[in-house]
């Protein structure tokens, strides 16, 4: 079974380099900015499908989604109309922007999709919708979310961490969200699971003005190249 296509529908530290400190990437940014410009057409946010308890995680999708408009780049996302999936697509469209949806066909009847994406992907399960996601971005950023915006992102930091792709790997960390997260990496790394030899470079951001200019300086930085994974690990995503 083949993915369906439907357009135009009505700081991290202890191993994980964070990229988080505004003097590490303010004084990068003037000097890659244009050469990197052209490397973000398209973000993947990561975000939960519903709002949460803190009003600041949807004013920060909303906010996302209108820089993301304003500077023509494509959001690709998981497909929903609720919750912060559904407040950042929902900003990108209003503000004139573009939006692949990509759902996997079990959940569109369990989810509320939003039908008036550019782009929706209907593919035949998780691991497919995961791999188009990958396949179809320049970058990737983890709003608050639950259980499966953790495993996306980790599934990203792990391929990151093994060689098999540069691309920007971004935490929105409002309000302290991912801190838990950073502490665990944190730990782990003091217990020696996350070697030195096998750390990455995890971009951190508590504002969401300075999300577009990290990936951008992050994306200027890496290797020409390897934006894709081999083959045969693709397949397993």
């Amino acid at each position: 079974m083949h993915p369906r296509f439907f357009s135009d529908l009505p700081g991290f530290t202890n191993g994980f380099h964070c990229l988080g400190e505004s003097a590490r990437v303010d004084a990068l940014t003037l000097q890659c900015h244009m050469a990197s410009m052209n490397k973000i057409k398209t973000v993947c946010v990561y975000c939960g499908s519903g709002p949460g308890t803190n009003p600041r995680f949807v004013e920060a999708a909303i906010a996302l989604g209108k820089a993301l408009a304003e500077n023509g780049i494509r959001l690709v996302y998981g497909g929903g109309s609720i919750g912060l999936m559904g407040a950042i697509a929902t900003s990108v469209l209003d503000h004139g922007g573009t939006v692949t949806g990509i759902i996997p066909d079990f959940l569109t009847s369990r989810e509320n999709v939003l039908k008036r994406v550019q782009e929706l992907v209907v593919t035949p399960d998780m691991h497919e919708r995961k791999r188009l996601m990958f396949e179809r971005s320049d970058a990737f950023v983890a709003l608050p979310g639950g259980i499966g915006t953790l495993e996306e992102l980790v599934e990203q930091l792990t391929w990151q961490q093994l060689g098999r792709h540069s691309k920007p790997v971004l935490l929105a960390n409002i309000d302290g969200f991912w801190e838990p997260l950073l502490a665990l990496l944190g730990h782990m790394r003091a217990t020696a699971f996350i070697r030195p030899s096998l750390a990455v470079d995890i971009l951190k951001a508590e504002r969401v003005e300075d999300i577009l200019p990290r990936l951008r300086a992050a994306a200027a930085r890496a290797p020409e190249g390897t934006e894709k994974l081999v083959p045969e690990i693709a397949r397993r995503l």
